[in-house]
């Protein structure tokens, strides 16, 4: 009878080991649920979604579950709010991919910066959109936007951030508005 405990007794312990040494199940990625098609859209969905009918069903999952937000939001914004969304959006469809991925990177950018320096690219977009459109252009055109998001030795004085309106660097699309697309 000691010998049979025994026998079961080392065959329950290898069992056991052995159920140790089998690689534990891999964790389940869990991404983002499939999102409807275009075609799957109500008609309201649509209407509001309008500028981004083209690429729609190319986006990936999470681009249209964030788009999908913003819809359920939109008939609680203001008007002002509503045409300002329908004009990014336009402006978003209007970009290629290689520049959308630009304004995707200048964002992380932004967002990983300090808050004093979020402050001071606040202030330098604030100059800019105050220029004239002449004058933003030829900023533009400058390409030196990559300078905006570049860590200042001191912070900015209000004489360095005025530097902008002389045009001697260029900023990069809104900060707080390019997260939405």
């Amino acid at each position: 009878m000691v010998k049979r405990r025994l026998l079961g007794g080392i065959i329950l312990c290898c069992a056991l080991t052995a159920a140790i040494a089998i690689e534990p199940p891999t964790t389940a990625i869990i991404g983002t649920p499939p999102q409807p098609g275009w075609s799957q859209l109500n008609p309201q969905q649509k209407n509001i979604l309008a500028p981004l009918a083209g690429d729609w069903d190319k986006m990936e999952n999470i681009r249209r579950k964030k788009w999908l937000g913003i819809v359920e939001r939109y008939p609680n914004m203001k008007p002002d709010e509503q045409k300002r969304m329908q004009d990014r959006m336009h402006e978003w469809a209007n970009l290629t991919p290689e520049q959308r991925a630009k304004v995707r990177n200048s964002y992380k950018d932004f967002n990983q910066l300090p808050p004093e320096q979020k402050q001071v690219v606040k202030q330098k977009w604030d100059a800019y959109t105050n220029l004239p459109p002449e004058q933003q252009q030829r900023l533009r055109e400058g390409g030196k936007s990559s300078k905006l998001l570049t860590p200042p030795a001191e912070p900015a004085s209000p004489a360095e951030t005025a530097t902008i309106a002389e045009g001697s660097a260029s900023p990069t699309p809104a900060p707080a508005d390019i997260s939405k697309h």
